[in-house]
């Protein structure tokens, strides 16, 4: 019966990249990456226990995102493209209710008007 069989939905953060993409290439990634693993980490944030296997699921592909992400956001050479890339890697940690890995790598955003930006919409996250 493989009616019924779900296939293993594919992210776009599984796909290999066939060759080195340029940092603008990079940031459209990124942010595709996080706008969709945004449902997934909403359900993490919201739900009071995260070894619970009803969204454990949900748990793993947020993680999955955010380290893809992150490794992406590691090879982006122009600065302020890196710092808005990293913003929206942000976003997706606090919408999962991950504080610190949201405050470490808010430390790493350099331009100031994406930090003061980040500050003005979370300020949980000042120092």
């Amino acid at each position: 019966m493989r009616w019924f069989k779900r296939s293993q939905r594919k992210d776009i953060w599984d796909e290999a990249l066939e060759a080195p993409v340029g940092d603008i290439e990079a940031a459209k990634r990124i942010r595709e990456i996080c706008r969709s693993a945004a449902d997934s980490a909403e359900k993490v944030g919201a739900a009071a226990d995260r070894t619970h296997r009803k969204i454990k699921g949900d748990v793993e592909r947020y993680e999955r995102a955010a380290r893809a992400a992150m490794e992406i956001a590691m090879n982006v050479s122009d600065e302020l493209l890196r710092d808005a890339a990293v913003r929206q890697i942000v976003e997706l940690c606090l919408k999962a209710g991950n504080i610190t890995t949201a405050q470490t790598l808010f430390r790493a955003i350099q331009a100031k008007s994406i930090r003061d930006e980040v500050l003005r919409d979370f300020p949980q996250l000042q120092p």
